[in-house]
């Protein structure tokens, strides 16, 4: 058999009109889907048959059938992709899904950040603060109550009585200063006696005076001192001091109480002064309250009493 020609077949054709025209037949490649096991893409080809339709020009078959190639190539390369991996239709649902719960997780994560921070700050404030407010209330909870027992103890003063002062011996005579200047120069002895009483009903009282002090025309001729002592609450005493001066220079002011004898004849009259100081410790040391009393005493000395007790009870003021 020899090959037919082109012409011989348009002849062949022309020659039998009943026998139709056969139709070309296009071919069109498919890739296969990548495989869910991650190895390298093998494509297999499945040839469909796709007839065109009748009458219709070259150059539509081969557009088509290029279209088709196309495609399919594109597909083809598309899946031979390197990273690329399937998408199965809920991806997109999933992806969402995962997107959601990573935002939850952020704002979990950020609500409970919040949420210690709150904690450490409601716990880190008292810690720090605890021993401020503590040495704080006790400040004001300690002067409230110091103000309160130092104010109780104001008005329980201490009550200072004079009793009375005797004269052992009272000499006025002649003498010299230690600057040899002469003039004269008395001598006295005497005891007073007072009484003291605490007043506090929670508190004791230490107990000074400053000198007691007998003068004669404002010159000290005599002088004497509380030795310090402790007086327990609602209590008293009878403190005894001794008054005494040694050849006190009077230059020219006892001109008239000299005698012969060196013992004056004629009354005296003589000025008591002091203060006695008294400190309470209501709360110790941290809280203290003073009493200071001035005592001023108008005294005579009379000759015809000598050792006895001259009251002076109604002849003092108390400041």
């Amino acid at each position: 058999m020899h090959a037919k020609t082109d012409s011989e077949v348009t002849s062949l054709a022309t020659s039998s009109p009943n026998r139709s025209p056969r139709r070309p037949v296009y071919y069109v490649q498919s890739p296969s889907r990548d495989s869910h096991d991650g190895e390298k893409t093998t494509t297999s080809f499945h040839s469909t048959p796709v007839l065109s339709p009748a009458g219709s020009p070259p150059h539509s078959h081969s557009s088509v059938g290029r279209h088709s190639r196309e495609s399919s190539s594109t597909r083809f390369s598309g899946s031979l992709k390197p990273g690329s991996r399937k998408i199965s239709p809920n991806d997109g649902s999933r992806g969402g899904q995962r997107k959601g719960q990573k935002q939850w997780k952020e704002c979990d994560v950020i609500e409970e950040e919040g949420l210690l921070e709150d904690e450490e700050r409601r716990k880190g404030l008292p810690r720090r603060c605890y021993f401020l407010a503590f040495v704080l209330g006790f400040f004001v909870l300690f002067s409230l109550f110091s103000l309160i027992l130092w104010g109780a103890s104001k008005p329980q003063k201490p009550k200072i009585t004079m009793k009375s002062i005797k004269f052992e011996q009272l000499k006025v005579q002649a003498g010299s200063d230690s600057t040899g200047v002469a003039t004269d120069m008395i001598t006295m002895n005497s005891t007073v006696k007072l009484i003291y009483r605490n007043t506090g009903t929670f508190f004791g009282v230490h107990v000074t005076s400053t000198p007691l002090d007998l003068s004669y025309s404002q010159i000290t001729v005599a002088s004497g001192s509380i030795k310090e002592f402790y007086q327990s609450r609602k209590s008293q005493r009878t403190v005894t001091v001794v008054v005494t001066g040694n050849k006190i220079p009077l230059y020219g002011s006892g001109a008239g109480l000299s005698s012969s004898t060196g013992t004056t004849t004629l009354p005296v009259a003589l000025d008591l002064n002091f203060v006695v100081r008294s400190r309470a410790n209501v709360l110790g040391k941290l809280v203290k309250t003073k009493f200071y009393r001035k005592i001023q005493c108008s005294v005579t000395y009379d000759p015809k009493k000598i050792n006895v007790a001259i009251s002076v009870k109604n002849s003092c003021r108390y400041d």
